[in-house]
Order: C-alpha cells, then sequence, then structure tokens
C-alpha cells in the first residue's frame, strides 16, 4: 500500500509505516525514473518487510520456549506419559484374557457401579443387593435432608415374599429412635403379638370378647386447648365420624337433607349427655324432637330414614355389641405401639370398613396432637380398605397432612393393580387412591408376578433392567424407589425377630 510521505521528506523515497507492518512510496512514481531504480525501490521493500517478519517469528519463538520453560519449572506430565522405565509400561503389548465373574467378585474391580447410598442415620434395614453396603433408612431424616418431599411410602409384593415382615421390621426398629406406631385396623391379627412384645397395646374386637369402642368419644384432648375450641373441634370429628359411617353404609354419598338430619340427631344427644353413643344417634333419627335449621320435625324424620337404617346396622345389625355403648378399653397414645386386631371380625370388605372407621376415630384426636411425637401409621391388607370411599377420603387427608401432623404412612398392598380395581375408570374412587400413590416418596417392590411386572414399571417409571428383575427378586429383596433413585435392598432380620414376625406358622409341618 502506497501512501503520501509527510511534508518535508525526501521524494520518492520509501516510507515504513503501522510500526513497520507496511512499507510504501510516493502514490506516483516520476516519468523520468528508470526501470533499475524501480526494481530498487521493490527489493528494498521486500527487504523491509521479510526483516519484519523474521522479527515476529522470532518473537513467537520466544514466547513458545518462555511456555515450556514455564511448563517444566511446574512439573507436568507428558501428554503420552514419561518415557524409560518410570512409565512402568512394558515394551509388548498387554492382553487379557476373558474372564467371568459373579456381581459380588466384581463389585471389587469396578466399585462405582452402585449408588452411593443414603447416609449412616436412620433404621437398618438390611443389604445392598449391589453395592453390599449396609442400607438404612428414615422418612423424618431424608425429609430433612431434602432427598424425599414427604415420608408417606408404599408396600407392594405378592404373598410369601416378606413384606410383612418388612412392615414390622420398620415399626419395631423406629420406636428405638423414639417414634410410635398406630395400626388402625389389623384384618389379620398378626400385629398384636408384635405390639405386646414391644410394651404396646393390642385391641381386640369382635367374637365373644366383650371389649366395646364408642366412636362418638371425646378421645385425648391436647393440652393447653381451651373449652370452646375443643367443643368445637369434637364436635367436627363426630359429624365427619357419622357422615362416614352412613356414606359407607348406604354406598352412596349423603344427600344435603341427609347431612342436616345427622346434624340434627348428634346436636339432639349430645344436648341431653356428656357420653352420646350410636344408639341414642340412631333414635334420634328415628324420632327427632326439635325442627333444626328450616327443617320440621316431619321432613327430618323423612330425611333421616335412610340414614337411621344404614347406623342400625352398628347398633342392632351384624355388628352390634361393637360400638353400640361406651367404650370398655381406652386408647392410649404415649405407648409405643397400639394395635387394632379386628381378625374375628368377618364378612365383606364393607363391614371391615365401617368397623374402621369407627376405630380410626378413635386415633385421629391422636394424630392431631401436636406434641404426639413422629409416629408410623401402618395400613396392612390396605386392598381391603380403598375399597371403601369413606375410607380412602380418611386415608387422603392423612396423607396430604403427615408432614403437618409428622406422621409416616405405610400403604401395604400385593400389587399396583389393586389402586386399579378401585371404583370406575376417571371416577372420584379411582383418582383419589392413585393420588395416594403419587403421594408417596418411597416405593417398595417386592417380586411381582410376570404380567404386573411391566404395570409396575410403566406406572412407577422404571428401567427395563429394574422391570426384568422384578420377578426374580427372591424372599425379602425389593426395589426401593426413594424419589428418582433405585436401590436393590435384601432385608435382613435377627433370629428374634423371624420367630416374631413369622406369618407362616399355620403353614409349618407338624
Amino acid at each position: 500500500m502506497a501512501r503520501t510521505e509527510p511534508e518535508g521528506e525526501e521524494q520518492g523515497r520509501p516510507v515504513v509505516v503501522d510500526d513497520g507492518r507496511t512499507f510504501g512510496a510516493r502514490l506516483f512514481t516520476p516519468a523520468g525514473t528508470g526501470r533499475g531504480e524501480r526494481r530498487r525501490q521493490v527489493r528494498q521493500a521486500r527487504g523491509i518487510e521479510l526483516a519484519q517478519r523474521r522479527a515476529l517469528m522470532a518473537k513467537r519463538l520466544a514466547e513458545i520456549e518462555a511456555l515450556k520453560a514455564e511448563q517444566r519449572a511446574a512439573g507436568y506430565l507428558p501428554v503420552s506419559g514419561e518415557a524409560g522405565p518410570v512409565a512402568l509400561r512394558t515394551y509388548r503389548r498387554l492382553r487379557v484374557q476373558p474372564h467371568r465373574a459373579t456381581s459380588d467378585v466384581l463389585a471389587g474391580a469396578y466399585p462405582f457401579l452402585a449408588e452411593a447410598g443414603l447416609g449412616t442415620e436412620g433404621v437398618f434395614i438390611g443389604q445392598d443387593s449391589w453395592s453390599a453396603a449396609a442400607f438404612v433408612y428414615d422418612p423424618w431424616v431424608l425429609y430433612g435432608a431434602g432427598v424425599l418431599t414427604n415420608p408417606n411410602q408404599l408396600l407392594a409384593g405378592v404373598i410369601g415374599k416378606g413384606k410383612s415382615m418388612l412392615a414390622k421390621s420398620l415399626a419395631t426398629r423406629s420406636i428405638a429412635f423414639g417414634r410410635k406406631v398406630y395400626v388402625p385396623g389389623d384384618p389379620k391379627g398378626e400385629w398384636s403379638v408384635v405390639a405386646r412384645a414391644v410394651g404396646g397395646q393390642a385391641i381386640e374386637l369382635g367374637g365373644t370378647l366383650t371389649a366395646r369402642l364408642n366412636p362418638l368419644d371425646e378421645g385425648p384432648r391436647v393440652p393447653g386447648t381451651d373449652d370452646e375450641t375443643w367443643r368445637v373441634e369434637t364436635a367436627k370429628r363426630r359429624r365427619a365420624l357419622l357422615g362416614s359411617l352412613t356414606g359407607s353404609a348406604l354406598g352412596r354419598p349423603l344427600l344435603p337433607t341427609e347431612h342436616t338430619a345427622l346434624d340434627a340427631a348428634l346436636a339432639g344427644t349430645v344436648a341431653v349427655t356428656d357420653t352420646p353413643i350410636l344408639p341414642m344417634v340412631v333414635d334420634a333419627l328415628f324420632a327427632p324432637t326439635d325442627a333444626w335449621l328450616g327443617s320440621s320435625v316431619t321432613q327430618l324424620v323423612t330425611d333421616g330414614r335412610d340414614a337411621g337404617h344404614a347406623l342400625a346396622r352398628l347398633v342392632h345389625g351384624d355388628l352390634a355389641g361393637l360400638f353400640d355403648g361406651p367404650s370398655t378399653v381406652r386408647f392410649d397414645p404415649s405407648l409405643p405401639m397400639v394395635s387394632l386386631d379386628l381378625s374375628r371380625i368377618s364378612g365383606s370388605n364393607q363391614l371391615i370398613g365401617l368397623v374402621m372407621s369407627c376405630a380410626s376415630a378413635w386415633m385421629e384426636a391422636a394424630l392431631a396432637d401436636p406434641n404426639g411425637g413422629q409416629r408410623y401409621v401402618i395400613y396392612d391388607e390396605a386392598w381391603r380398605l380403598i375399597a371403601q370411599p369413606s375410607l380412602l377420603a380418611r386415608m387422603q387427608s392423612q396423607w396430604k397432612l403427615s408432614r403437618a401432623l409428622g406422621i409416616a404412612n405405610l400403604m401395604v398392598i400385593h400389587r399396583l393393580s389393586d389402586l386399579d380395581a378401585v371404583g370406575d375408570a376417571n371416577s372420584e374412587a379411582r383418582n383419589l387412591a392413585l393420588g395416594l400413590l403419587a403421594d408417596c416418596s418411597t416405593k417398595i417392590i417386592y417380586a411381582q408376578e410376570a404380567g404386573e411386572a411391566q404395570k409396575t414399571g410403566g406406572v412407577l417409571g422404571l428401567s427395563s433392567t429394574e422391570i426384568t428383575q422384578l420377578p426374580e427378586l427372591d424372599m425379602g429383596e425389593g426395589l426401593w424407589r426413594i424419589g428418582e433413585r433405585s436401590f436393590m435392598v435384601r432385608h435382613l432380620c435377627t433370629p428374634g425377630e423371624l420367630a416374631l414376625f413369622d406369618t407362616n406358622a399355620r403353614m409349618a409341618a407338624v
């Protein structure tokens, strides 16, 4: 590039500008300039350009040498490793023979294929099948650490694979950490011996027993509650229980007029006695004495007729003697474990649901106690319970309030398809049952049939590897799905626990 010389410079003389990066002369050469002069100027320009390139190259080489000297001083290893004996390499090519081994052996060679675990705080469960490390679990600890969004748990497995033993281990081992355990319904009577062994209480109902529960009892009063607040809370709980019982017995939701008739009967009963019982409420439904909220006495008789006949089953029908008088046993929330043994009550699932609705009202007051501490609430054989809309609604309430109440609900079923058997497709009952599953951050899956494994994997979002393992799980081995993490855990019990938790005593050879 040529440019005009500054004033005072000799015409025709080459000019170097831009710090030596550009060489130029005048914009034109005088007409009298010969060819030799022109070639000389070109050679001069090329010489300046070459000298500049050599200077730049020398500068770059100096920078590279300085960087290499810095690297040598820092002690970096070469990219291909050190040479000579210090390389610890043989001059021959390494050839490894194929080798087959079990996962237990390979775990030592590849220790990072298994989960790191959940830490060391919590109840010992057993052994991680993949890493052979100890596995501990505690829903309250994991919730506090942010691993879980709620403490509720689902336990599913076919008969005879050890799911009941795991539930009892979780419950009894948690007592050592200061937790209490409530079993609001034990249809098979398996928890009675466990409750007594840990110093708890097993309330047995039905059969020839004289034990009786009054579901309209006030229940344990929360310390510090004033009289008016306690009266309102007790009335609210009694109304909810009567509505639940009546709806279960009728097999349908109550009409608004039926709710009014029940409220009138309950208010009339409470007005004449401090200890209301169901026979009094039934009598008040059939023979009200005063009008109530715009309904005359005649209208209350008509509106409450179906409800009265439904509740009469608990007074004069096949449940007579259980809930038709003052309580003969007391629920002690301070005990480490309390179980309601319903094994002597035979009948349909609806009958079991009615009994549990009455019995669970006893425990709800204790669960609402803010000073009650952390408690396990275990629903064994839950497939019987979720078929009853009234019980399902009560369970959903406890699931939603688990964090506020400080409780961990454990639902034990055989398979996830049990939830699909609740109500019709897209019905409220079906959605409530599936909602219980969604509100369980911990899902423990024991062995499933091959046909059930795919459905279980689809619902829980399991991988293909996890799905293929479900039918092959041994007794006491289960897939623990904790949040988005999975563990294969082998449950371990002591000889004393095995003897106490055994549910196959009647199947043993004599």
